[in-house]
């Protein structure tokens, strides 16, 4: 388990949320299946809630706006999103949304690497991002699944500067990533076998049992994309929310 009361790293996966056709059937779901409550940010930030773990902010949930892609997005933190946009694109990346004030909770800009994969930046102001993180219910992974990893790598290290490192055991094009000198904060790879989708990123969270959150996402109307298996680093299952939205669950302890 790890708390937080500071801005994140520069670099650091930081935050993820959702774009949600209807947010109330997906407060039930992930309420359900993760353990969260939710607050309202009201109508100030479009109808945004934050997910909560033991009353700290872990995810958010925001309504699907139109043209965008009912997905997960996770969000890297930077001290300047004015600096990592043109960093991006100085990078062969793309900024699909230009930096921007959210209130006065911070700034953000939403970017997609040279193989497509679209993540978000966070600035942090008032709003750090996820205020737990590696327990039940909080992030604990995060994953570039890549149609071109190399170009990938390449890219993130000259934005954020990360280092790789490989991991036994797993595809040859699959490296961990990390800041200098720090713990690995996920994975770029490959597709693993998913060839014809596009580059995505896939965020991770946690749970106490595996097993019992496949149930329960099937019992709302979710489905396991890739049943409960055991990993050396933890039992996990791939999910779907009952709109198609994908995530993952890997069980962690309570005090991991």
């Amino acid at each position: 388990m790890s708390t937080r009361d500071t801005a994140w790293p520069s670099g650091t996966p930081c935050w993820a949320d959702l774009a949600a056709p209807d947010v109330r059937a997906a407060q039930d779901f992930y309420g359900a299946v993760l353990g969260w409550s939710f607050t309202d940010t009201g109508e100030e930030y479009g109808g945004y809630v934050m997910a909560e773990v033991n009353g700290s902010s872990v995810a958010g949930i925001g309504p699907q706006q139109d043209g965008s892609p009912n997905v997960w997005t996770l969000y890297l933190a930077a001290d300047d999103v004015e600096a990592t946009a043109a960093a991006v694109t100085a990078a062969g990346g793309q900024v699909v949304l230009p930096p921007t004030a959210v209130g006065d909770q911070g700034r953000m800009i939403i970017a997609a690497d040279p193989s497509g994969g679209t993540f978000g930046v966070w600035q942090a102001v008032r709003h750090l991002g996820a205020e737990r993180v590696n327990e039940p219910g909080a992030l604990t992974w995060e994953d570039l699944r890549s149609t071109d990893p190399e170009v990938a790598r390449a890219f993130y290290a000259r934005v954020f500067g990360y280092q790789d490192e490989a991991v036994e055991g797993a595809p040859d094009d699959y490296r961990l990533f990390a800041l200098p000198g720090g713990d690995p904060l996920g994975g770029i790879g490959g597709l693993m076998g998913q060839d014809g989708l596009p580059s995505h990123w896939l965020v991770y969270f946690g749970v106490s049992d595996v097993d019992s959150a496949v149930t329960v996402a099937e019992s709302h109307g979710g489905k396991a994309l890739a049943p409960a298996f055991d990993t050396p680093y933890g039992r996990m299952a791939a999910l779907s929310d009952p709109t198609g939205a994908v995530f993952w669950v890997v069980g962690v302890p309570a005090a991991a």
